[in-house]
Parts: structure tokens; C-alpha cells; sequence
């Protein structure tokens, strides 16, 4: 039984005592007066009547009329005179019914009063005994009256008592009901905190589960600080904090083989041209200074286009990749503001930033754009300090050429219905964690990736309208093939209020499918809009649904701001997981994120695994599973 019961049972059971109580005590000490009251006045009334009777006399009329008058006015029961030798002289009796008042009450508070005798004389003779019993009907009615009086009064006093108590037990059950709140956060690896509420056994309580939260978020800092230094040293340079040449190649060739909106995008070089001059004429200091500003720019127009990724691949040179922009202007706008910004800053000579821009699709190769973007460079140093140029490639890729075309074409695809691909999610022993389902559309013939399409649709802010069509092909497959299914969200439509009531209704409609959804978002997209994401988790998380984040990796150590939201696994992103066979930095780092995520009840899952290899040193790191194109479920 529950608290809250035991203490609405042991309020309605003192209450019930406390009137039962009080009502026998009030009720027999009202019975004990009254009776003590019928027996007084039974006593002088036939005291009185024998008096008058014996200053009479005796004649039997007389006598007769005198009881009749007394009877008629006295409220009596009985009145019989009886002869010295026994024989009945006169009586008068009346009907023993009560009115008014029920025969259970009567029963349970019967009066026990004797009749009241009294002898008359005839001189210095007894004429005759006189017997008088009062009529008891007005103090069984005075009773009732008074044990009803006393029953609404404790009535009264109960409610008052109740609407008491629970308002006692409501400001009781509110933080209770926070602690068991927290407990179970607790016991499912959600380290939340709670407010310290009032009540000190409570208080206590709740200060040394947040004391523990607070540990374990410590922890969880310190620990995921540590990998992130240990990655930092792995894949950064020291001295800007960009990605190394490597690390940088990883990304793009990681971007190139996607199947979502990274495998489009732009991708832009720039250099600081004359760097050993540089070098000489401010030193070395100052130019690592001026390397770093130029870094940190270059980070600044990622973040602000979402998901972009730095790079420095040499002394002087520096790669920026934003994936998902089909507008050229807007990063080429951005890049040129920022580096004049940094010429202008510095003014003790003059800096030469030339920049080269090109778009990148999946068909193209990192040689190919490489090769196009050093010559595009190299003509822009021709232009002026900051000179820029864009690769003019055909593009083999681009469907349609105008954004009208793109608006119809998209929305009749979407009309028609997303086509889900299928990509297994393996465990350690070889079973289905759940089957990746990317987005198809059919656009001039063909069903198309999303590579090709969702920089469009971002564009024309198709996104929800597209999130929600896949919601719904999603589902009616899990109905078909009753199997877990992921599906991918773009970061539009976390913030889109209405898009999130439609998908809350409809995964309501559907409970059985929705406790077989996977649902995932891209890391940037969770930690650019924290509150909005965690919006989500709380709508979706008591439906069922598992909720998760893909290409993890650089902001991994911002985990402890989602560890009580409700994420349900990771999916670490293929640059941490290409070549780790031979990796043993890597594979520290790896096995590090794997044992944080089972710390707070998350699974760890390898992306992009392209051999055995991998695979297996994935598994044996202590990651719970693994996709990618080495990844094949078993027939």
C-alpha cells in the first residue's frame, strides 16, 4: 500500500474514532441526565399528586377526575392507584409509542427508570399506593435531536478535517512525488537534480540524491574532459585548434560517402599568403596569433551554418567544409566578411587572404576537388589581398535550376510518400538493434538519396513537411514488418512547435509502433538547440519511442547537458571509427565514450564500419553495435 494511502487511511480512522468517541461519551452522558431528570420528576410529580389526594376526600369521583386532569396535563405514561390489599382503584395509561424517533435508536438508548410510588392517606389510615411512570417519548426525542445536532457538528468538524488533511497530504505528495521521480531518473542512469522541498526527512532525502547527481555529472565532465584533450591531441593542431590535414581528409571523404544532406555542400580553401614573411616581419608568437584568429573565424562561420568542419592543411592554408548549403553567396558573403575582418585588425602590415570556394556532391573525389580548389586559390591571389574565386564545375547533380522547379518537384515527391532504404543496426552477437531507413524521393525518374535533395528542402523549409511524411511511411513499414525502424529528423523540425504536436498525435494513434521507432537527430543540431531538444525527448520519451544522436564525436564532451533528458543510444561518427584497428589513440578515446554512455544507461554504436576489422575492434572496445557498409545481417 501506498504512503499516501496509509495516511488517508489513518486520518479517516482517527476521525471516525474521534466521532464514534465522542458520540458514545456525549450520548451516554445525555442518557444518564435525562434519565436522572425522568426519575426526579417522576418522584415529586407523585409526591404531589398523592398529597393532594390524601388532603381530599375520598370519594372515588373525586379521585378519578383529579388523576384524569394530572394525566391530561403531565405528559405521564401511568397513573394507577391501588388499594392497601392490591385491588386497582383507578388508572390511566397511554399509547407507549414514539413518534419521530426510530425503534433502532430507542432500542440502543433505552431508558432504564422504575416507576415512582407514593402512598395516600385517609387520615391516619393508608387509603391507597399511587404509581406514576412519565412518558419518555420527549426524552427519547430530546435525544435524538441532540445526537443529531452532535452528529452534523462532527460531520462539520470531519470535513473541515478532511479538506485539512488533504491539503496536508497534497503538500506532502508533490515533493514525494519529485523524489520518486528523481529515483527513477536515477535507477534508469538519468542523474537529474530536484528543488529541496520543505519537510526535513524529504529535504535530507532529496540533498543526497542531488549530492550523488552532482558527483555523477562531475564525473561525467572530468572523464569526457580527459577524452576530449586525448581527441584534441589525436586529431587537432596545437596551435589553431582546426582539424588536422588527416583528420580534416577523414571528414570530407566521411561527407562524400554519406547518404544523408552532408554528402552536398561547399567546401572553401583559404590561405595566408606570403606566410614566412609574415613570420619574419611579427614573429612567431604574433603569427600563431593571427593563424588562431584566422581558425577561429573560419569555426564561427561553421557553427553559424551548422555542422561545419576546420581544417588547417598546412603552414599557411585552411579548408573549411559546411555541408548542406546550396547557397554559394551566403558562405562566400560570410568568409569575406570575416577575413576582412581579420585584415583590418591587424594593422601592423598587410595581410594577403586570398579564398577558393567550390560545391561538392557525392559523385565528386577529394582529388578532384582538391586539384580544382588549389588552382582556384592560386587565381585568387592574383585578384588582391582578398581575392576570392569559385570552382566552376558542371554539375552533374543539380535536378533542377531555378527554385520554382525545385518547390514543385519537391512537393509533389513528398505528396506521393517517401521511400524508406534499409541498413542494418547490429548488435555485438550479430542481431538487429533496429534498421537505419534514410529518406528516398522520387524526383525526374528516380528515387534520389537525401544527399541530393535536403539542401533543398531545408531551403524552401520543406523539412517538417518531409519529417512528417517519413513519420508516417515509417510507421505504416513497422505495422507491416513489426521490427525497430530509425528514422533521422532534421534540425528544422525540433523547432517547429506545430510539426511537434502532429508528431506527438500521431505516434499517440500508433502506440505498439511507436515503442519500435528510433528516432535520431545530428549532434549539432541537438546541442544548437539544448532546450528545444530537450522538449522533444520529454514529449516522445513517454510514448516509448528511443531517442538518439548520429555523427557524435567533436562536441562529445557536451554529453552531461543531455545526460537527464532521455537519450536512449549514440551513434559515434565514421571518423572515429575508420582505421581504428590500427589506432591504439583512437581506440582509447573509443573505449573511454563507450564506457561513459553505459554509465548513464546509453548505448554506444560504431557509424560507418567498413570491415570486419573495424567491426570487431568496435565490439571489443565495448561499443553495444555497429552500421555501415562492412555491417551485413545475417541470413
Amino acid at each position: 500500500m501506498s504512503l499516501i494511502k496509509q495516511l488517508w487511511f489513518t486520518v479517516i480512522a482517527i476521525l471516525i474514532l474521534t466521532l464514534g468517541g465522542s458520540l458514545a461519551v456525549g450520548l451516554t452522558a445525555l442518557r444518564s441526565y435525562t434519565e436522572q431528570e425522568i426519575r426526579v420528576k417522576n418522584s415529586d410529580n407523585v409526591n404531589a399528586l398523592a398529597l393532594s389526594m390524601s388532603q381530599l376526600d375520598k370519594d372515588p369521583v373525586i379521585i378519578e377526575l383529579l388523576m384524569a386532569a394530572q394525566f391530561d396535563t403531565g405528559h405521564y405514561q401511568l397513573i394507577e392507584l391501588h388499594a392497601p390489599d392490591g385491588e386497582l382503584i383507578a388508572r390511566r395509561e397511554a399509547d407507549g409509542r414514539i413518534a419521530s424517533v426510530p425503534d433502532w435508536f430507542v432500542d440502543l438508548v433505552r431508558f432504564d427508570v422504575p416507576p415512582s410510588q407514593a402512598v395516600i392517606q385517609n387520615g391516619w389510615q393508608q387509603y391507597g399506593t399511587l404509581t406514576l411512570q412519565s412518558h419518555h417519548s420527549f426524552a427519547y426525542h430530546s435525544l435524538w435531536q441532540g445526537a443529531a445536532r452532535l452528529i452534523a457538528w462532527f460531520g462539520l468538524a470531519a470535513l473541515v478535517g478532511l479538506l485539512l488533511a488533504g491539503w496536508i497530504v497534497r503538500t506532502i505528495r508533490r515533493p514525494l512525488e519529485a523524489v520518486i521521480a528523481q529515483a527513477r531518473d536515477i535507477g534508469a542512469r538519468r542523474f537529474t537534480t530536484s528543488p529541496e522541498p520543505r519537510t526535513r526527512e524529504l529535504r535530507q532525502v532529496v540533498q543526497a540524491m542531488n549530492r550523488l547527481s552532482a558527483s555523477v555529472g562531475q564525473m561525467l565532465h572530468t572523464e569526457s574532459e580527459k577524452l576530449d584533450r586525448l581527441r584534441r591531441r589525436l586529431q587537432q593542431d596545437e596551435a589553431t585548434g582546426a582539424l588536422s590535414r588527416d583528420a580534416f581528409m577523414t571528414q570530407l571523404s566521411t561527407h562524400l560517402e554519406s547518404d544523408d544532406e552532408r554528402a552536398n555542400g561547399s567546401l572553401a580553401l583559404v590561405r595566408l599568403a606570403q606566410l614566412t614573411e609574415v613570420n619574419q616581419a611579427l614573429g612567431r608568437a604574433h603569427t600563431n596569433e593571427l593563424l588562431k584568429s584566422l581558425s577561429q573565424g573560419l569555426h564561427r562561420i561553421a557553427l553559424a551554418q551548422g555542422g561545419g568542419v576546420v581544417g588547417r592543411l598546412n603552414g599557411g592554408d585552411f579548408a573549411l567544409l559546411v555541408p548542406g548549403s546550396e547557397d554559394p553567396d551566403q558562405v562566400a558573403e560570410a568568409l569575406s566578411a570575416e577575413l576582412d575582418a581579420l585584415r583590418l585588425g591587424e594593422a601592423s602590415m598587410r595581410l594577403g587572404l586570398p579564398s577558393a570556394l567550390c560545391h561538392y556532391a557525392p559523385e565528386d573525389t577529394i582529388g578532384e576537388l582538391m586539384t580544382g580548389l588549389d588552382g582556384a586559390l592560386a587565381a585568387a591571389e592574383t585578384q588582391g589581398d582578398l581575392g576570392q574565386q569559385w570552382v566552376e564545375t558542371p554539375r552533374g547533380d543539380l535536378l533542377y535550376t531555378n527554385r520554382a522547379d525545385w518547390r514543385h518537384a519537391l512537393e509533389q515527391a513528398i505528396a506521393q510518400g517517401p521511400r524508406l532504404a534499409n541498413f542494418p543496426v547490429l548488435d555485438a552477437e550479430g542481431g538487429l538493434m533496429h534498421r537505419e531507413s534514410p529518406s528516398r524521393l522520387y524526383l525526374k525518374g528516380e528515387w534520389r538519396a537525401a544527399g541530393t535533395f535536403m539542401p533543398w528542402v531545408s531551403r524552401l523549409d520543406l523539412s517538417t513537411l518531409l519529417d512528417l511524411a517519413v513519420t508516417k511511411a515509417a510507421i505504416a513499414t513497422i505495422t507491416r514488418e513489426q521490427g525497430p525502424l530509425g528514422i533521422n529528423l532534421s534540425p528544422a523540425s525540433i523547432r517547429d512547435a506545430r510539426f511537434l504536436s502532429q508528431l506527438t498525435a500521431l505516434l499517440k494513434a500508433h502506440p505498439e509502433e511507436a515503442k519500435l521507432l528510433w528516432v535520431e537527430l545530428p549532434e549539432s543540431a541537438a546541442l544548437r538547440d539544448l532546450e528545444r531538444f530537450r522538449h522533444l525527448c520529454r514529449e516522445l520519451y513517454p510514448l516509448g519511442c528511443r531517442i538518439g544522436l548520429e555523427h557524435v564525436g567533436s562536441e562529445f564532451t557536451r554529453l552531461g547537458d543531455l545526460q537527464d533528458s532521455g537519450l536512449s543510444y549514440l551513434k559515434f561518427d565514421r571518423s572515429l571509427i575508420q582505421g581504428i584497428e590500427a589506432s591504439p589513440q583512437r581506440q582509447t578515446i573509443l573505449r573511454g565514450m563507450a564506457t561513459l554512455c553505459h554509465s548513464l544507461g546509453i548505448l554506444a554504436i560504431a557509424e560507418g564500419v567498413a570491415s570486419d576489422a573495424e567491426w570487431q575492434t568496435a565490439i571489443d572496445l565495448g561499443l553495444d553495435g555497429a552500421t555501415g557498409p562492412g555491417v551485413r545481417l545475417a541470413d
